[in-house]
């Protein structure tokens, strides 16, 4: 938000809001029944529509469904109360656009592109094969990104590529003397630590089925 934040911020994008005010509500009012729908694609696909084309108009939006009591006290420094009600009258009518809002924001704002916000696992166990089988679905807010399932092996086959793919990214980043934000290492440490651990129990399971007899 750079280029937001350099004008006079939060009062130039909520000025621009209100002169198409009743579009906006219009679009918003449509895909909230989109979202009830369940079009969460086509819900994603339109919000990134709407960023490209009222870039300042859709920041006022996402803002608003933040709830963001500084947001408001700024907007009504700013324009006054009367602006600050209509946005918090947005925020409590479309309050499940929250989300596709705030993800669309990070794309924006920080160059993400479909950022993982949860995953649904089940296991289960191919008695034929005498394989454990694991189910994965990954989200992006409601928006199903990837479903698959696996063997152990195959499921740790693809956590390897992205492990790898983190380490690819790193080492670039050193070569080429990028520097990294202190929050960002902070919690690259607490994911290295936390797989550190995962591994650690993943060994030990590891050990115990080679001491466990094979049924023949």
């Amino acid at each position: 938000m750079d280029d937001v934040d350099s004008q006079e911020m939060p009062g130039a994008i909520v000025e621009e809001f209100l002169q198409c005010e009743e579009g906006t509500r219009a679009l918003l009012k449509d895909l909230e029944q989109q979202s009830v729908e369940g079009n969460h694609e086509e819900v994603r696909r339109r919000v990134r529509e709407f960023a490209e084309h009222s870039r300042n108009t859709f920041f006022a939006v996402a803002l608003a469904l933040t709830n963001s009591k500084h947001f408001f006290g700024d907007v009504e420094a700013q324009l006054g109360v009367g602006p600050a009600d209509k946005l918090r009258d947005v925020a409590e009518t479309y309050p499940t656009l929250a989300e596709p809002f705030n993800i669309v924001r990070m794309e924006v704002s920080n160059d993400r592109k479909n950022p993982v916000t949860g995953m649904d696992v089940t296991t289960s166990y191919h008695a034929e094969e005498e394989v454990p089988l694991i189910a994965y679905t990954a989200h992006s807010g409601e928006m199903v990104l990837h479903e698959s399932r696996g063997s152990p092996q195959e499921v740790l086959q693809s956590a390897s590529y992205l492990v790898q793919a983190t380490n690819d990214s790193l080492e670039a980043a050193l070569e080429q003397d990028h520097s990294i934000n202190t929050d960002e290492l902070s919690e690259l440490i607490d994911r290295r630590e936390q797989l550190e651990s995962e591994l650690g129990q993943l060994r030990d399971r590891i050990d115990e089925l080679r001491r466990t007899p094979v049924d023949e």
